[in-house]
């Protein structure tokens, strides 16, 4: 196999020499660290002097028309400004029922940097409204120019779940019930943690969320539009999850827990921040018990004329359980105003152990034979990552949001699974026994550069260069014994070592242009490089590809007030297979159902346009989209019967193209100041068309999915939380995969000030839900429905202990690799 490592090298050797002279107290930048301010205050009720939670807080430049920063107040009325440059600045204080309050000629000095404002009184204007009172926003859903930002700390309903129960409240989002996330109709998305990728989605995104406890996370930001300067993949959509770490001067800590029927977990935190130098680390578990549910499949074959010739019919038990643990450290160290370096490590790993008993018939309608068989089986799977990222940051004193950022990251990936089959039945292929192994290891090696240079107050520049180097391997066995009494012998065609290497080199381009008060735009192109290669240790031929890739990405913001905007954007991007769509192990969890992956997939290309719309009208959140979206070269599953009419098998085939035109809708209003309401609206039409080996298919259909939830503050202490989720059948151009829907209800007591204790609910009225899908082809029709236990009780609490005063900062890594379509589901690869 031959490899590329040219354009490495010249990435490579620029890292070296930039480095050399961006050294703490090196060659870039000089001078002394200017002193940052801040501005605080507490809003107060003019005429009963009660504190003002979730009033509109906007700092506004000494001209009283650029905005530059915005809050909303606390529980106590309290909001504070920090990192402020010496100047002058205006105060613009909002609140529905209450008069506008402005408050200007502030300044800021190097001898004074910062403003006390003490008590601030607003008083009520005239307006009354006749029926329910909207009150403010409870800050659970943030809208940014460029994302969507949904806090998950602020929701009761998130204890003692995991990262899918999350990610299926948040705007736009949409998961199912293997844990397949889409965005406003599209799988092919990028899931980052802390701004950071992780090899630990390359294998199963479905089980890499279930290994993060929801307790872990504070919130998680959806973008739709990302600009040049992410890498070109996540075609749908980026999905970044930010996990709880709080900094404060000196040591703290969290302990938390939660135990129920179905799922259990435990953590522990711990926060260190002296001086210049912070640490913080954390480990964390969980387990379920086992769950049992039920599998009922129906395959049609047909002639020519759509007449049924052959059934399979089959169904019986499964059981399932999971155990993992997940741990994190972190460290920066900064050694000067300008220069500073940061350190990360993250280690995830998740265990599950399958078992099911089948029974069924094969019926051939033209022998009038009908055959009996029955199997069980057992699977074994082990999935275990880690990340480690350094980065290196430069900024300058002389020049406000110019900064130089070097950063490397390794990850890797190793993924293990055994799968036993023992069968029984009266013709060889359910005779036989079979043992099905694969070990898998993903090593990724990135190295980055990034440069932001502000040419003036309006005009920013942000380029950088990236290297992306993947090793994956899957060394695959299957043992088959042909009967009880003999040994098993390894089938050479379904036993090899795969390796497959894939280069990525890119650089990007892109401005970020201030056109006056009203319009702003970000425009730039990014070029990507990518080098492909496959071998196998058998006499299976290798492969070799390259393609280049020119991703223009364009945003056009009109603010038409302080609180309301409109926003086109056009993107271009591509989404690379991984290694659960490339893996060429075949595996036999099923004879009936086999599936294997495609090593020569091609990428997919999409083109997005979107228009949206977000208001804040006193207290009440807007968000609304239109996009059209239109992908070429559709990865997607095919499902083909072979010919001896028992085993279909399923892979994945650039299958054909697809156009799909949606609508979103989000809204949130608080109701009397104690009850707060958001609801979600995702339509959107699939409109699929591609050919087969001869086969041309087409399907139209609508899918949406939507949300509702609720907060009813009970007293100070007591918050109650509801929620519930539909999401309609998923389309392939084969057919549909289920729907799912789920209803939760949370209660948070805060015991003290550090302690909390809350009680959840989910699917308190169903024991267990029933997920049918449907797919068919020239030569059959195939059904089935899994019944699953759901209804989950469960308990938890939480505990910190140290200084509760925290400081937050946020040290994310530039490390972004979002360029692979990786499997949504819990597959076997």
């Amino acid at each position: 196999m031959k490899t590329h490592y040219q354009p490495f090298f010249l990435v490579f050797s620029l890292f070296f020499s930039l480095s050399l002279v961006a050294q703490p107290g090196g060659g870039f930048g000089g001078g002394q660290p200017s002193l940052k301010g801040n501005i605080k205050g507490i809003v107060l009720d003019d005429s009963t002097g009660e504190p003002v939670e979730f009033a509109t807080v906007v700092l506004l430049a000494g001209n009283g028309r650029t905005q530059l920063d915005g809050q909303i107040t606390d529980e106590k009325g309290a909001f504070k400004m920090t990192g402020l440059n010496a100047g002058k600045y205006v105060v613009k204080i909002n609140f529905l029922g209450y008069e506008d309050l402005l408050i200007e000629d502030l300044e800021t000095t190097p001898k004074k940097p910062d403003i006390d404002l003490g008590d601030i009184r607003i008083s009520t204007d005239a307006v009354t409204l006749e029926t329910a009172t909207v009150t403010g926003e409870s800050a659970l859903i943030e809208n940014r120019i460029d994302k969507i930002v949904y806090n998950a700390d602020q929701d009761a309903t998130n204890s003692g779940g995991d990262a899918t129960d999350v990610l299926r409240k948040v705007p736009l989002l949409s998961v199912d019930l293997d844990g397949n996330v889409s965005l406003r109709g599209s799988q092919n998305l990028r899931i980052l943690v802390n701004g950071r990728p992780s090899t630990i989605f390359a294998s199963s995104v479905a089980e890499a969320l279930k290994s993060i406890p929801s307790d872990q996370i504070k919130s998680v930001e959806v973008i739709t539009t990302p600009s040049a300067r992410y890498d070109g993949e996540g075609s749908g959509g980026i999905i970044n999850i930010i996990t709880k770490k709080k900094e404060a001067q000196g040591f703290t800590g969290t302990v938390n827990g939660s135990i129920g029927n179905r799922q259990n977990n435990a953590g522990l935190n711990l926060n260190a921040l002296l001086g210049r130098f912070g640490l913080n680390g954390g480990v964390n578990s969980f387990w379920s018990w086992r769950r049992d549910g039920s599998l009922e499949f129906l395959r049609e074959d047909l002639d020519g004329s759509g007449t049924v010739i052959r059934t399979i019919d089959q169904g019986g038990v499964n059981g399932n359980r999971v155990v993992g643990i997940n741990g994190n450290i972190g460290a920066f160290y900064d050694f000067n105003a300008y220069n500073s370096i940061n350190f990360t490590g993250r280690y995830n790993s998740f265990g599950s152990y399958n078992d099911s008993d089948i029974d069924g018939q094969l019926r051939d309608l033209i022998s009038e034979t009908t055959l009996d068989f029955g199997r069980t089986s057992t699977t074994d799977a082990l999935r275990s990552g880690f990340d480690f990222t350094t980065d290196y940051k430069k900024t300058w004193a002389d020049k406000k949001d110019k900064e130089l950022i070097f950063a490397f990251q390794l990850s890797g990936n190793d993924s293990d699974s055994e799968n036993l089959l023992d069968q029984n039945g009266s013709i060889p292929i359910y005779q036989r026994d079979i043992n099905n192994i694969n070990d898998g290891l993903n090593l990724e090696y990135t190295f980055q550069v990034d440069y932001v240079h502000p040419f003036s107050e309006k005009v920013k520049m942000e380029t950088g260069v990236k290297s992306v180097l993947r090793r994956i391997e899957s060394d695959y066995t299957t043992e088959v014994k042909d009967s009880d009494g003999a040994p098993f012998v390894v089938a050479p065609e379904l036993t090899d070592l795969f390796n497959y290497d894939q280069d990525v080199y890119a650089g990007f381009l892109s401005f970020n242009v201030n056109l006056g008060e009203k319009w702003g735009l970000v425009a730039g192109t990014r070029y990507e490089i990518t080098e492909i290669g496959g071998d196998f240790r058998s006499e299976n031929p290798g492969f070799e590809n390259s393609y280049q890739n020119l991703l223009p990405s364009i945003i056009l913001n009109r603010k038409l007030n302080m609180f309301s905007g409109l926003k086109a954007s056009y993107t271009k991007r591509i989404q690379r297979p991984s290694l659960f769509y490339i893996n060429p192990f075949t595996a036999i969890a099923d004879p009936n159902n086999l599936q294997i992956g495609n090593p020569e997939l091609e990428p997919e290309i999409v083109e997005q346009y979107e228009l949206a719309y977000n208001n804040y009208i006193k207290g009440v959140v807007i968000n609304a989209s239109v996009y059209y979206r239109q992908t070429s070269d559709l990865i997607e599953s095919f499902l083909d019967v072979e010919d001896n009419g028992i085993a279909s098998q399923t892979t994945f085939l650039n299958i054909g193209s697809a156009d799909n035109y949606g609508f979103n809708f989000f809204t949130q209003a608080t109701l009397f100041k104690i009850l707060t309401l958001r609801g979600n609206l995702n339509l959107n039409i699939y409109d699929g068309t591609g050919v087969v080996n001869g086969e041309q298919l087409n399907r139209t259909a609508n899918v949406w999915n939507g949300f509702g939830s609720g907060s009813l503050k009970m007293t100070e202490k007591l918050r109650i939380d509801l929620f519930g989720f539909f999401r309609g059948q998923n389309q392939t151009l084969q057919g549909t995969t289920p729907s799912f829907g789920i209803m939760s209800v949370g209660l948070n007591y805060d015991l003290s000030k550090r302690t909390t204790f809350g009680i959840r609910a989910v699917e308190p009225f169903n024991e267990t839900k029933r997920f049918p899908s449907d797919l068919e082809g020239s030569n059959f029709r195939q059904s089935s429905v899994f019944n699953i236990p759901f209804r989950s009780i469960g308990i938890s609490f939480s505990h910190k202990f140290g200084q509760i005063d925290f400081k937050a900062q946020r040290r994310n890594s530039r490390v972004k690799n979002d360029d692979q379509k990786e499997n949504e589901g819990g597959g076997q690869f």
